[in-house]
């Protein structure tokens, strides 16, 4: 058959195989393995390959990826396969990637829509092969892609379809249950198939649905009931029996759901009994299968509510097993009695002798499970052979993690039925001399406060014979060559605490063993710290006593060492020891008592005892204690380091301001005029922006000095363009309103109140000295800012000489007045406050405004937010050929004239676009810039050109 090339493959594939069985080192198989992997890559890259040799060099592809060698060149090409017309090379196919790739991978993306198409085909072999590929490729990405498709197939004519349909569906639960958490109950229906194969593979799904939420269905044990019935008197076809057997894979699964319906449920389990009873009367032991079916009848009797009759049956059947020559048979039943000996203890103590015979038999697996019945199995009664024969093992196994687990299980064992303080002890002993440094230190720890506990019973008695019985045997273990450091630890301790509390030994005694054990493990520092601390507890209750402590001179020796000892532990313990001798017997009796290593120490956290010195303290002088959060500056360090944490827990840029400086000068505005500061609601503008708060401080002007000085305090220095606002304000009036955050004279607008701020957007111009000193004389800032939640706009302030001077209120035209005549005030050239976003200013620039750069035509469509023709006014014009019957008008008029030409109709004037305020209060930026131009036309000192005018104007 191999000549002529057997299951239609080629003689040199045979060959291949052949040779690969035949070599004799992994190097000489590497060898030929790469020499096959050269030739395929050679081969399968040439043209028009036929069908039958592509498969088999998949199919040899496949070969060298279970050899563990890569072969991720002919992946594309088994993925060609899965479309070719060919059942065969189909099939191939399908089964090579289903080996080569996983769920991941990227070629899964080329394989979907191939599947989509088989899934649909008329040849049921097509659709089974493809329904394969699904189970192992699909992901939960692609599921959507192929669920309607595998649910159409749930009622296939052909049974091996329904069956891996639902294969399909329970893949697609264990991978993401939510995807098919809708068709569950596709489940229940198929549990119903005419054939038991469907129903098997139902079980499956239906096992983990159970085990998640076992109440909703509690409804179904009827039907397994009558199923697993059916199914044990032999009623289906017996091509589903093994060994004789009828469907023993099925029984098992269906005996596995049972056991979880009717866990702590009489009702649904009394329907399970007669069911269970026949399986244990009709089921064959002879065979495995058998043996398996009866093992799960033993753990689903374990589980349900308790019934005597199948406990007996269960307990006859653990008997056979522990009687087989069988280690398999014998490991069962060890298991089987650990589940059963929970619901009746007295069937363990039927076979008690059985299962100590399996710890003679050489298969380590059978002990192991022995040991974990045994520790089970555990009573007063017969805790002394169990734990000898643990011990014994211990001994002889080498397995440091498996001796570890014995230790602590002996301990454990040793504390709850030890049947004599003496045997405890030497149980003791013999673990922690033969398990050495394996034992937990929990056991040591657990160990030492089990002697100093004693047992838990009002006999002080028992307790002194306890700790004196282990006082004595750890003298005797001392003598050992040697010991392990946890062990030392335990002796040192209890010889500290209690070696000389029966007065059957003295001090002297304990201390020199307690040197010798310091000296002869002098390598191993945890050591010599239990026995420095040991020794000071020797002296502190020798003292307390009040005996007199004679220290040996190897005593002595040891602490001059300890005193000089790097290690600082053993430094500290030396010099502790040292202080402890030289104190008096009431101190040491109260920092040192006998017997309180149990005792619960009472932490006074608030130092109470502290208190008298502290009073003392007070009454002589001494500062209180201030909290931090009390202390002066300690909130903004604790703001700080909130910042720090802050900045250390984000991984992003910040953007947001820096904290605002705090003023360097208190501010000078009088309580009158913050007290009469009147808020006006604004409407919320409908475009991001910015609200900024500076504090500046006020500076009194100095009418005798001509000297531009530059302010630069409070300047905040930001990123991003810069931006200019005014910050001196020249105002006399003394009785100034905040309308909208603006301060005003008597309801009227501030001429710099719309112009304090410019489009932060655009760069910054050099700026002339002619025009510093215009800005500052007209547009002055005011030293403070005032806040509102709608807009940020900055309150002019009065200056000091000037409130002194005048009390009445002022009209805005007298204000305008005093502002042009008071040329001999040092202007403020650059006094850079915090930017002010507004709503009209965001447009406009007031230096072009000035200039004569930007008409009031468009001031009003900025204001307005309308676009508006280009019109120039003359507006010298207006205010010569109108002087005279300006004069005469009050301010109110005069603003309303400027700023409505349409209803005061004056000769040689241009008419303009209406400006309407919503208020009388609000400020009017058309007005500020009218009255900017003009005096921008009049010269840098409108007094010295026209001052007869410039009176006749400003009133």
């Amino acid at each position: 058959m191999g000549s002529q090339g057997g299951f239609y493959q080629s003689k040199e594939f045979l060959d291949l195989v052949k040779s690969i069985g035949e070599a004799r080192s992994k190097a000489e198989e590497d060898r030929i393995v790469l020499n096959e992997i050269e030739t395929l890559k050679r081969r399968i890259s040439e043209p028009d390959i036929p069908k039958r040799k592509m498969k088999e060099y998949i199919i040899r592809l496949v070969y060298i990826e279970m050899l563990g060698h890569d072969a991720s060149f002919g992946y594309i090409h088994a993925v060609k396969m899965t479309h070719d017309d060919s059942l065969l090379v189909k099939r191939t196919g399908y089964l090579a990637v289903t080996l080569f790739l996983n769920e991941d991978h990227d070629l899964i993306i080329l394989i979907v829509n191939t599947i989509q198409k088989d899934l649909k085909s008329d040849n049921y072999l097509v659709v089974c092969a493809a329904l394969n590929a699904v189970c192992k490729l699909i992901n939960e990405e692609t599921i959507p892609a192929v669920l309607p498709q595998v649910m159409e197939l749930l009622a296939h004519p052909k049974e091996a379809v329904r069956k891996k349909a639902i294969m399909a569906l329970h893949r697609f639960y264990q991978k993401s249950p939510s995807s098919v958490s809708h068709l569950v109950s596709n489940f229940r229906k198929r549990l119903c198939d005419n054939d038991p194969g469907v129903m098997g593979a139902t079980l499956c799904p239906l096992f983990e649905l159970i085990a998640r939420d076992v109440n909703s269905y509690k409804d179904l044990v009827i039907s397994f009931v009558s199923i697993l019935k059916q199914v044990a008197e032999r009623r289906l076809s017996k091509a589903y029996d093994c060994h004789q057997m009828p469907a023993p894979f099925i029984q098992i699964k269906l005996l596995k759901i049972l056991a979880l319906l009717g866990s702590g449920d009489k009702q649904a389990s009394e329907n399970m009994y007669t069911v269970v009873g026949d399986i244990f009367r009709k089921c064959d032991s002879s065979s495995n299968i058998g043996n398996a079916v009866l093992y799960e009848c033993i753990c689903c009797v374990s589980s349900i509510y308790p019934n005597p009759k199948l406990l007996e049956s269960a307990a006859d059947v653990i008997s056979r097993f522990l009687k087989s020559d069988s280690h398999n048979l014998k490991y069962m039943g060890i298991d089987a009695l650990g589940r059963l000996i929970k619901i009746s203890p007295e069937i363990a103590e039927q076979h008690q002798l059985a299962v100590i015979d399996c710890l003679e038999d050489p298969d380590d697996t059978l002990k192991r499970k022995t040991f974990e019945l045994l520790y089970k199995m555990t009573k007063s009664t017969n805790v002394e052979v169990i734990v000898d024969r643990m011990i014994d093992y211990m001994i002889s196994i080498s397995d440091n993690h498996y001796k570890t687990e014995i230790a602590s299980r002996c301990v454990e064992l040793a504390e709850q039925f030890a049947p004599s303080n003496q045997w405890f002890i030497q149980t003791m002993n013999r673990v922690f001399e033969h398990a050495g440094d394996l034992v937990n230190i929990k056991v040591a720890h657990s160990l030492m406060r089990l002697i100093a506990e004693g047992f838990g019973e009002d006999d002080d008695n028992a307790d002194s014979k306890l700790r004196s019985s282990a006082v004595e045997s750890y003298l005797r273990i001392l003598g050992e060559p040697k010991l392990p450091s946890v062990f030392l630890q335990v002796i040192c301790w209890v010889l500290g605490e209690y070696g000389t509390a029966d007065g059957m030994f003295s001090a002297s005694d304990i201390t020199g063993k307690l040197c010798d054990v310091a000296e002869a493990y002098s390598n191993d520092e945890t050591v010599k710290a239990y026995a420095t601390t040991a020794l000071m507890k020797i002296y502190a209750f020798e003292i307390a006593a009040r005996r007199k402590v004679d220290m040996l001179p190897e005593c002595q020796s040891l602490m001059e060492e300890l005193l000089a000892s790097h290690s600082t532990d053993l430094q500290q313990r030396a010099y502790e020891l040292q202080a402890v001798i030289g104190l008096d017997a009431h101190a040491v009796e109260c920092i040192m008592p006998s017997d309180a290593s149990c005792e619960d120490i009472e932490v006074d956290r608030d130092l109470s005892f502290l208190n008298d010195y502290i009073q003392e303290a007070i009454e002589k002088g001494a500062q209180p204690y201030i909290p931090e959060s009390e202390r002066s500056g300690m909130l903004n360090i604790s703001n700080f380091r909130n910042q720090d944490h802050h900045e250390a827990s984000s991984h992003g840029l910040r953007f947001e301001a820096y904290e605002l400086p705090k003023p360097a000068v208190q501010s000078r505005i009088p309580q009158a005029l913050i007290a009469s500061t009147e808020i006006v609601p604004v409407p919320e503008p409908m475009y991001p922006r910015e609200s900024y708060q500076t504090t500046m401080p006020s500076i009194p002007s100095d009418a005798g000095s001509a000297e531009l000085k530059l302010r630069l305090e409070g300047v905040q220095k930001k990123w991003g363009r810069p931006t200019y606002t005014p910050a001196t304000s020249t105002s006399n009036s003394t009785s100034q309103k905040t309308v909208n955050g603006t301060s005003q004279g008597d309801g009227a607008s501030t001429v710099s109140s719309m112009c304090e701020t410019y489009d932060s957007r655009k760069p910054q111009v050099e700026v002339s000295h002619e025009k510093q000193k215009l800005a500052a004389s007209l547009f002055g800032g005011s030293s403070k800012t005032e806040k509102r939640p709608a807009t940020g706009h900055k309150a002019a302030k009065a200056s000091s000489h000037m409130v002194e001077k005048s009390h009445v209120p002022k009209s805005s035209m007298e204000v305008a007045s005093d502002k042009a005549t008071s040329a001999q005030q040092p202007p403020d050239l650059l006094d850079l406050g915090e930017p002010t976003a507004t709503s009209t200013a965001l447009q406009l620039d007031p230096f072009k405004q000035l200039e004569g750069l930007l008409d009031t035509t468009e001031v009003a469509s900025a204001v307005n937010g309308a676009p508006a023709a280009s019109i120039s006014p003359d507006i010298m014009a207006l205010y010569v050929d109108t002087a005279a019957g300006i004069h005469n008008k009050n301010d109110a008029d005069l603003l309303s004239g400027l700023s409505n030409p349409s209803v005061t109709n004056m000769p040689g004037t241009t008419a303009m676009p209406q400006v309407t305020q919503s208020s009388s209060k609000r400020p009017n930026p058309k007005d500020s810039l009218e009255k900017d131009a003009l005096v921008r036309q009049m010269g840098v000192n409108p007094s010295s050109q026209n001052p007869n005018l410039f009176k006749d104007l400003l009133g």
